[in-house]
């Protein structure tokens, strides 16, 4: 094993994307299925479009900085931080992302805390920062936990935003916002009118490497937001179009089944059902869309992973942020 991963043939650990002979080992028909359904995504087009007769609305998605600055970041409407702004999580730390992120020009900011921003977690926070009265100076910025905040834009526009940093277990005591997957806190709790969300975690199966909160999903379908922005996994970085329809509810279905590796994985079984319905409610909807509505014509809702490092190589992205017109 320790070979393989030398020669680059096995990943070293669950937060390196998998590598073709892991998939292969675990299940390739989860590996071609979710080819198969990121290629539906991409031919039914982008997920929705700004109005025609009002401004778009610019939102800059940024994630897991970890103490860096970026070099440059798009101008924009809106500028939102989906956590970890820094290593360590001090005050000090802190402060100084949120020097940073005031000193953009962004006319709104909203930002939430990531497990490594310990200090915003009474029961993560360090020794020090618990003896030091100093507290983050939010310079405007909107900061949120568990909390939403209503934002206006030009010709009458309006978000509603809503902000929670909670997360699967992934570290020690020192991690914040922790909770263990099987007590999740998401139920029913993210407002219905909330237009973008702001998680750390991604939900399950989404830009996430499969590490997202299966919790967060079965709430993100009840609510709908049309923009879900996250980080945490940094390999996840990218959008991805969400539909809440049968093809994407298929698709998570079979994607949650156990891997049962490369000869079972073609052993007839009633986990087939859900690779077809992919098959058939992707090319219906494909279908449907040009021959019945044509281009232009979706209603959809869109996930970001907005992590600004480049992996797990503590360096930043290119072009670091995200961008959504909305």
């Amino acid at each position: 094993m320790h070979l393989l991963q030398r020669l680059g043939l096995r990943r070293p650990n669950d937060w390196e994307p998998p590598t073709l002979l892991d998939s292969i080992l675990s299940s390739p028909l989860q590996f071609l299925l979710a080819h198969l359904y990121t290629l539906i995504l991409l031919l039914r087009g982008a997920p929705f479009h700004p109005p025609k007769d009002k401004a778009s609305i610019r939102i800059v998605c940024v994630s897991d900085t970890h103490d860096l600055v970026p070099d440059r970041i798009a101008e924009g409407d809106l500028l939102i931080h989906a956590g970890d702004l820094t290593n360590a999580g001090t005050v000090h730390d802190i402060q100084a992302q949120i020097d940073w992120l005031a000193s953009l020009p962004h006319r709104h900011k909203v930002l939430i805390a990531g497990n490594h921003d310990s200090w915003f977690d009474v029961r993560s926070r360090k020794s020090d920062d618990k003896r030091n009265v100093r507290r983050p100076d939010f310079k405007g910025l909107h900061y949120l936990q568990n909390s939403s905040v209503s934002l206006d834009f030009s010709d009458a526009r309006k978000l509603t935003v809503y902000g929670a940093a909670d997360l699967p277990v992934c570290g020690g005591d020192d991690n914040a916002f922790q909770y263990h997957p099987d007590r999740h806190p998401w139920k029913g709790r993210i407002p219905m009118e909330t237009d973008v969300l702001v998680t750390h975690t991604p939900p399950k199966f989404h830009r996430d490497l499969g590490l997202g909160c299966p919790g967060l999903l079965e709430e993100v379908w009840r609510v709908k937001p049309k923009v879900h922005i996250f980080g945490h996994v940094h390999w996840g970085c990218g959008k991805e179009s969400v539909y809440f329809d049968e093809c994407q509810r298929a698709y998570e279905s079979f994607m949650s089944k156990t891997p049962r590796g490369p000869i079972l994985d073609f052993v007839p079984n009633r986990d087939w059902i859900d690779v077809i319905k992919v098959i058939y409610y992707g090319l219906n909807a494909i279908l449907f869309k040009y021959l019945m509505l044509g281009p232009g014509s979706n209603n959809a809702s869109l996930m970001v992973n907005a992590s600004c490092v480049l992996g797990n190589t503590k360096k930043l992205r290119n072009n670091a942020a995200q961008i959504v017109e909305l």
